[in-house]
């Protein structure tokens, strides 16, 4: 299959790029479904802008929430890093691990 350099309009700035014949045979070798919608300097912008902002999910690991609760099968007083559901039952560290090498045995 042979390439040849394509002229495309980026979404960002509205200003023409070429799409070289190289990159095209690059895209097609990793499979990639979509051309380019972006110049190289508004894709290095919006890197650069996405690599700055935290997603929330990326942020998830500092907002984690610690509760207090009692282990269901023991009584133990433990924490868990989520927030209980009511009538679903709490397993303090090592009833949970017992739970779980007994449910895989």
């Amino acid at each position: 299959m042979e390439f040849q350099d394509r002229v495309l309009t980026c979404i960002d700035c509205g200003s023409e790029f070429i799409f070289t014949a190289g990159e095209q045979l690059f895209f097609h070798d990793k499979q990639f479904k979509n051309e380019p919608k972006r110049c190289k300097g508004c894709k290095s912008k919006r890197v650069a802008v996405l690599n700055s902002n935290p997603t929330p999910a990326q942020n998830y690991h500092y907002s984690r929430v610690e509760t207090r609760a009692t282990c269901s099968q023991c009584g133990k007083e433990t924490t868990v890093p989520f927030r209980p559901t009511q009538g679903r039952p709490i397993f303090c560290r090592e009833c949970f691990t017992q739970r779980k090498t007994m449910a895989s045995a």
